[in-house]
């Protein structure tokens, strides 16, 4: 390898998310070789850290990747070491993840192959679920948004519970179930909001509309307070978007409290570690539902051994936030996702703005 830049691109969401999110700032990484091949990854993070990451790539990473074969898995594992003081998740993480990805997009280039086959396709489509950021939102805005997405095809959707009053969430989810039917798969997010005894009691609440998975009701690195509400309600829980390791994972799997895993591409590192993930679950037959990112999820989706669902988050996807200068052949149709890019993952970056 011959050697990485990175740039950070702050793009600004078109309605601010909970909590005052407006925008997302996006870490943009190239690798290259002697030979003048590319490969492009990213990071990404909505609200702070995305300096740092882009510092831990240009100053940090080339130490580890210049002068040796731009092979992603050796080259991951070179990095995890190189960037330990850091720490083995978090900042060193997403660091590692952007220059994985973008060594996987090298890869699957010079073999003139797209991600999906260079990693192993295992399927054509996986079904994708409508995603809403939308606690924040009126009752009559939620009901708007998820009629949305069930006009494009979803049988399938994720809202946000954890609201300071367990009534209001009660009435909002009970909506929502009535929109779907009885058939349709209703998914709760809480977003660690929740301690303890608040999580007993609102699933106490809220088991009555048959939620297909509560996800992050609690704090994601206490496995006890999981295991207890797991002994107290009968819905699965779906943890991983705050699991920034392999070995975090490997825990929560072996306490029996990830019942569907949901790794995060940037967060736990790129895709060599996502693929070990999936590897994981698998062997403890629990599926994985990967989080966010869908342009590079679904195609994440597509290879690996039980995948449940990707997200198909509103207004959250590269292309929703003017990322890409190009379609990237990833689509959604009828509530299935699909990849059909070129070589590589298929992401072409648009210019930085002047």
């Amino acid at each position: 390898m011959a050697g990485l830049s990175a740039e950070i691109r702050s793009l600004p969401l078109n309605r601010a998310w909970d909590g005052g999110v407006t925008h997302n700032h996006l870490v943009l990484v190239r690798v290259s070789t002697e030979q003048g091949a590319v490969g492009t990854g990213f990071a990404w993070t909505p609200r702070v850290g995305a300096g740092a990451v882009r510092s831990l790539v240009a100053d940090d990473c080339p130490a580890a990747l210049v002068g040796r074969a731009p092979d992603p898995g050796p080259r991951w594992e070179d990095l995890s070491r190189h960037l330990a003081e850091v720490g083995s998740g978090g900042l060193a993480a997403m660091a590692a993840g952007a220059v994985d990805i973008a060594l996987w997009d090298l890869r699957a280039r010079a073999a003139g192959a797209s991600l999906v086959e260079s990693i192993g396709r295992r399927r054509d489509r996986v079904r994708a679920y409508g995603s809403g950021v939308n606690l924040d939102y009126g009752l009559e805005e939620l009901v708007e948004q998820v009629r949305g997405f069930v006009a494009a095809g979803h049988t399938a959707v994720k809202m946000k519970v954890g609201s300071a009053d367990l009534e209001r969430d009660v009435e909002r989810v009970a909506r929502v179930r009535e929109l779907l039917g009885p058939g349709g798969r209703l998914m709760i997010d809480a977003n660690q909001r929740w301690d303890l005894p608040a999580a007993v009691r609102a699933m106490r609440e809220l088991e009555r509309f048959d939620p297909y998975w509560i996800e992050e009701p609690l704090p994601a690195d206490d496995l006890a307070a999981h295991a207890e509400l797991g002994r107290r309600s009968a819905v699965p829980i779906a943890i991983g978007e705050n699991l920034r390791t392999v070995r975090e994972f490997a825990a929560a799997l072996d306490a029996g409290v990830c019942h569907i895993a949901q790794p995060n591409a940037v967060r736990i590192g790129g895709i060599t570690p996502f693929l070990r993930v999936a590897a994981l679950a698998d062997a403890r037959s629990v599926p994985v539902a990967p989080h966010l990112l869908p342009e590079l999820s679904t195609q994440l989706g597509l290879c690996v051994p039980r995948a449940e669902m990707v997200e198909d988050i509103d207004r959250g996807s590269l292309a929703a936030l003017g990322a890409l200068a190009e379609p990237s052949g990833v689509g959604i149709e009828d509530g299935w996702a699909h990849a059909r890019t070129g070589p590589g993952h298929g992401l072409e970056f648009a210019p930085a703005p002047d």
